[in-house]
């Protein structure tokens, strides 16, 4: 299990792609609550899996070992690896002579059809970045 605490790899990249996603919608949306748009982005898809290839694939590993890694994660995270886990799995079957390692890193690098973020988690991680970017210009 991840420590609490972990530093996110990607995390940079992650909130560019909800940025992208969201000034999308800003401008589509004219009179909408902010809370439509932090569950739209958070539906929308993503640019990939925003976890990293070594964690993805230590999951994977112990999926296919008979642990059960997913029963502890919350909602989002275990319906991420349960689409990853399909994927790896149907990969492998097309390339089987590729490592449980390789299949993650390419299934994580393909777009994934949403963040899995609540829209909660998507509004913290705006609320977090308008902070950061006020104390730069301070």
């Amino acid at each position: 299990m991840k420590k609490k605490g972990a530093i996110a790899e990607y995390s940079q990249e992650r909130l560019e792609d909800l940025m992208r996603v969201y000034n999308k919608y800003i401008s589509l949306y004219k009179n909408v609550r902010m809370t439509e748009i932090y569950n739209i982005v958070a539906n929308s898809p993503a640019q990939r899996f925003w976890v990293s290839e070594k964690r993805a694939a230590v999951v994977i590993y112990d999926i296919i070992k008979g642990n059960d890694p997913l029963k502890k994660m919350i909602p989002t995270k275990r319906m991420m690896f349960e689409e990853i886990y399909s994927r790896v799995m149907k990969l492998r079957e097309e390339k089987p002579d590729l490592s449980i390692s390789k299949l993650c890193e390419i299934v994580t690098a393909q777009p994934a059809p949403c963040f899995y973020l609540t829209p909660n988690t998507i509004e913290m991680f705006f609320s977090i970045a308008k902070g950061k970017k006020r104390k730069k210009q301070e």
